[in-house]
């Protein structure tokens, strides 16, 4: 892809579409990594956690990818501070979902409520990613 030197977050954002649009052609019934079919109507908390887990591991994918064009985008003075600050909000959502959920867990859909947090979390992720792309540095703490 020729990207303009002027419009770096153009291409990033295009790739991002572009994963997003191939991963969103999941059909219907799928396997999860959990080797329950995924079927979109079902009421049985297997299908619904297959599901959950596809959905995430599609949010997972995508913010991968952006993750590596803001990487390549960046400077390399700023790309360890990125690095650490992505490591520490991948550690931080992984024991907010843990915690948010650890009543759950012996329900049948535990795995659907824990990564559908997973996948929020991930999905929240992407405006700050988009930041460091436009300002090498990570949006401000409130």
């Amino acid at each position: 892809m020729n990207v303009s030197p002027f419009l770096p977050g153009a291409a990033v954002l295009a790739r991002a579409l572009l994963a997003g649009l191939v991963l969103g052609l999941v059909p219907s019934i799928s396997q999860a990594q959990a080797g329950a079919a995924c079927e979109r109507a079902a009421v049985d908390a297997g299908a619904r956690n297959a599901c959950a887990v596809l959905d995430f591991q599609a949010a997972d994918t995508a913010n991968t990818i952006l993750y590596g064009d803001v990487m390549r985008a960046l400077s390399a003075h700023e790309r360890p501070a990125l690095r650490r600050d992505q490591s520490a909000w991948s550690r931080e959502r992984i024991q907010r979902c843990k915690a948010a959920h650890a009543r759950d867990e012996a329900l049948s859909d535990w795995p659907a409520r824990y990564h559908h947090c997973l996948q929020q979390a991930t999905e929240a992720r992407r405006a700050a990613l988009m930041h460091w792309l436009q300002n090498g540095q990570p949006p401000e703490q409130r």
